[in-house]
């Protein structure tokens, strides 16, 4: 593989490296890439449109002898103030392709934003995801973490992975063998990493197969799944700090509340009752419009965030004995 290198401009500190159609940006900061507006700088960046670009890229990291992380919308990632000593991969071109088989049926690339799938679906007349619209994160990512919202789960829908594992081949697997799970999959178990990152042996998700119910075989119709979308949005928009930078839900649902409240399982509740809504570290923030989401208020940090949310874990563990497990996750050395 060759590289050439294009000099810096005047305005720049990164370098730029071209290879077989390929742009890969060295020391490109994060906080670009990610939802909550912070992060350091990647050692490399690269976006790959297609099978042989993302190959070239997996290929250019280990000549490097540098780890890869696979990119989403950076919805659900929190990099450190360091940035990230590896390679970054964001997924595009031939990774945002819709393709409608027929019957209910749609292959889905990994790059396709979740929202804009749902909403092609939704416009077919078919139910299922429909209620995901507002998750904005990547199709990948949402198989990666089993996204879910108001019911629905990505996992319930889908069908199978199309993936590219470690020796270059792609492979097809079927749903049980994704092991889908709240908010976990084959691919995320035992990793700090989300989106579409490589798994144990080594699996990339590049697309996923999908089989939806026509609204007519549940009784409604379209206009029948669009009142629930809107709900869904409303409810979003009301209790959630949509407008300020943030990373959803910062801990995952409990399995079982406190001993005083066993059936409470939302962290929210916990969070606020330990009044801990509007508490600060730095520019991070509990939310004073939903406890469980962390914002940035201005200005913050990776660290600060990272603190607020230790914080928040330990005071909730004093004061009800439970353990909030953290849903967004760390990349870099914090």
């Amino acid at each position: 593989m060759i590289a050439t290198l294009r000099r810096k401009t005047k305005d720049e500190r990164r370098e730029i490296y071209n290879i077989v159609n390929m742009q890969i940006l060295e020391n490109e900061f994060m906080s670009k890439h990610t939802s909550f507006k912070v992060g350091g700088p990647a050692r490399y960046f690269v976006k790959a449109s297609s099978i042989e670009s993302l190959k070239n890229a997996l290929s250019f990291a280990r000549e490097k002898n540098l780890p890869h992380f696979i990119l989403g919308n950076g919805t659900n990632l929190l990099v450190s103030d360091k940035g990230y000593d590896g390679v970054i991969i964001s997924l595009a071109g031939d990774f945002s392709e819709i393709v409608d088989l027929g019957n209910g049926k749609f292959k889905v690339g990994a790059a396709t934003p979740l929202g804009r799938f749902a909403r092609h679906t939704l416009k077919q007349g078919y139910a299922g995801i429909h209620k995901l619209v507002g998750i904005p994160g990547t199709l990948g990512g949402a198989v990666y973490m089993n996204a879910g919202a108001y019911g629905q789960e990505i996992g319930q829908a889908c069908t199978g992975v199309t993936v590219l594992d470690a020796v270059g081949n792609t492979r097809e697997l079927s749903a049980a063998e994704c092991g889908f799970g709240y908010r976990r999959s084959v691919f995320s178990d035992g990793k700090e990493i989300p989106g579409q990152a490589a798994d144990d042996n080594g699996k990339i998700i590049l697309a996923a197969t999908f089989q939806l119910q026509s609204a007519e075989s549940l009784g409604k119709n379209a206009a029948d799944l669009e009142a629930e979308l809107a709900e869904c949005m409303a409810k979003r928009k009301a209790t959630q700090p949509l407008n300020m930078p943030n990373a959803g839900s910062t801990f995952k649902r409990l399995d079982k509340g406190a001993a005083e409240t066993p059936t409470q399982i939302a962290p929210g509740y916990y969070i606020e009752q330990a009044g801990l809504k509007g508490y600060r570290i730095g520019s991070a923030e509990v939310s004073t419009l939903h406890a469980n989401f962390i914002v940035n208020a201005g200005g913050a940090t990776a660290q600060d965030i990272k603190c607020l949310s230790e914080y928040v874990q330990n005071n909730v563990a004093e004061k009800f004995g439970i353990t909030l497990q953290r849903e967004i996750i760390l990349l870099g050395e914090f």
